[in-house]
Order: C-alpha cells, then structure tokens, then sequence
C-alpha cells in the first residue's frame, strides 16, 4: 500500500506544483543573491565565477552529450561564443552592474518581461505574428516597465533621469530575448543538459578577458570563506538547481504551464528581498505587478488552438 501511495504523491498534481513552486523561486534567486553581494563581489568577477562553478557542477552528467556532440560543438564554436556574449555576459554581468545600484524587486520585474521582449523582437526581427491579445499584453506588461523605471513618477518622463541600473537590468533583459530567439532557431537542438553546459562554458570563456581585466584595474574578488559560498550559492541555486528544476516541471506540466513560473519569480523577489535585504515595499512595485504579469500571461499563454495540436 506505502509504495503505490508514494508514487502517487511523486507523480501526482501535487508534485507538480511543488515543481513549478520550486522552480520559479529558484529563478527569484539570482537576482537577489546578486544584490546581496553587490557590493562585496565586482560584476564580471561575480558573472565569471557564477558560470565556471556551474559548468563544474553540471559537467558530470554532460560529459556523455559532450562528447557525442564535440564535432558539432567545434564546428559551431562562433555561434557558441555569440551565445555565451549574450547569456552569460550581457545577460550575467551587465545585469550584476545593475543590482549594484537598482534593487532586486526591481530588477526581478522588469527581467519578468523577457518573455514580451522575445515577441517583439521576433516579430520585428523574423516576421513573426502577433494576435491582437499579444498586443493587449505587450502593451500592459511595457506599461508595467514604465512604472518601475520611473518609480512611479511621471515627471521622470520629462527628465529622462531613469536610474541607470534599472536601465541596464533592462539591456540584459533585451539581450537574454535575443538569446532565446537564437536558441529557438537552431534547427537540430542539442540535449538540454548538453546545451547548457556548453553556454555555461562559452560564457566563461567570453568572460575570462573581461574578468582579468576587472581584477586589474578595477578591483578583484575577495576570496574569503563568505565570498566563497556566496559564489557557490549563485552558481548552484540560481544556475544549475533552477536549470533542473525548471526542466523537470516542464517534463511534468509541458513547457506552455511550466514558463509561467518565470512570471511568479519576482513575487518569490519582492518577499525574499523584503525579508533579507531590507528592502521596502512600494507602491510602483504593486502597479508594477499589476500590469507586468497579466501583461506577460495575455502575451504568451498559447492559444486555444497552440494547445489542441498534439
């Protein structure tokens, strides 16, 4: 009876939501975890680190695609480096520069909108149609944006004195869409497990030049024993264990479910950030919430149609 029983609970609703519970809170870590540490660890070295600790973590179960896949990874090297710019680099360290000087809450919302950006791009970029829904909640989920970069206030509009980490949150947001977009054109996709470790390595390589440079001239991590576990925290929360568990819930709940929980992740923000930084609660992020993430679920839920294909 205990074995049925606990299959059941394993393989049942229940599972799966505690999934998609997990994964979406997982993907809030990063950009809390990255605030926590700002100020403590530079931006590339902290970008840098994150990757390289996440390729080690990751490279046991690889190996096997690795090698099946090397003469393609080899032959694809350029679009591999191009990736790796933009996920790990754009996406990684220009938004660490942002958290040194916007907060988590703020970054989390406006990062929720990647989803939006991809649409557009794809839209303008590739030719792609949007539904006239697609344009209601574009349209919400920008006006969400506007919100939190202006805080709120209107008058910043007339200035244009937007601050300038959410505005880099914002150019990190853009280029992970254009990640997307460049992933989802790749006509024969690799494992998934393979794939992320092979943009988890060109991102490290990306990186290694801007990192020296930064420990050179500007200032070097400071390798203590908090240091140490911060890095190891970000690489493992946020990199490979967010990675899993979103994999695992779209396996469970299909990918058009499972996407969602990036619109639940800055909800997982606000609280973590509230509760471990310190970090208030205002009104510009309550509007924020209410035009991003309905913006984003009118923009991206598949249609009717979408879901009745088999």
């Amino acid at each position: 009876m205990l074995a049925p029983t606990l299959s059941a609970l394993r393989n049942g609703p229940l599972a799966a939501v505690g999934l998609y519970l997990i994964a979406s809170a997982l993907l809030a870590s990063n950009p809390v975890l990255g605030r926590a540490v700002a100020h403590v660890v530079p931006p590339i070295g902290l970008a840098f680190w994150r990757w390289l600790l996440a390729f080690l973590m990751i490279l046991p179960l690889a190996v096997p695609g690795l090698l099946i896949h090397r003469h393609r990874l080899l032959a694809e090297w350029r679009r591999f480096l191009l990736l790796g710019f933009l996920g790990q680099g754009i996406s990684g360290a220009i938004v660490y520069y942002g958290l040194e000087r916007t907060s988590a809450t703020n970054a989390s919302l406006i990062y929720a909108t990647s989803p939006v950006m991809v649409l557009v791009i794809a839209a303008i970029w590739l030719g792609d149609r949007i539904r006239p829904r697609q344009v209601a909640g574009i349209l919400l989920a920008m006006a969400g944006v506007l919100v939190i970069l202006t805080r709120g206030d209107l008058e910043v509009l007339r200035h244009l004195s937007f601050n300038l980490g959410d505005l880099l949150v914002l150019i990190g947001a853009v280029s992970w869409s254009v990640f997307t977009i460049l992933l989802r054109q790749t006509r024969n996709p690799l494992p998934v497990v393979t794939s992320f470790a092979a943009n988890a390595l060109a991102g490290v390589l990306v990186l290694a030049p801007f990192y020296l440079w930064e420990s050179v001239t500007v200032r070097s991590v400071p390798f203590t024993i908090p240091t140490a576990l911060s890095l190891l925290g970000v690489a493992l929360f946020a990199s490979v264990l967010a990675f899993l568990a979103y994999q695992k819930a779209i396996a469970r709940m299909g990918v058009a479910q499972a996407s969602t929980a990036l619109y639940v992740s800055p909800l997982w923000a606000a609280l973590a950030s509230w509760l471990l930084l310190g970090e208030g609660l205002e009104i510009f992020h309550l509007l924020g919430v209410l035009l991003v993430l309905p913006g984003v679920t009118l923009a991206t839920l598949p249609s009717r149609s979408t879901i009745a294909k088999p």
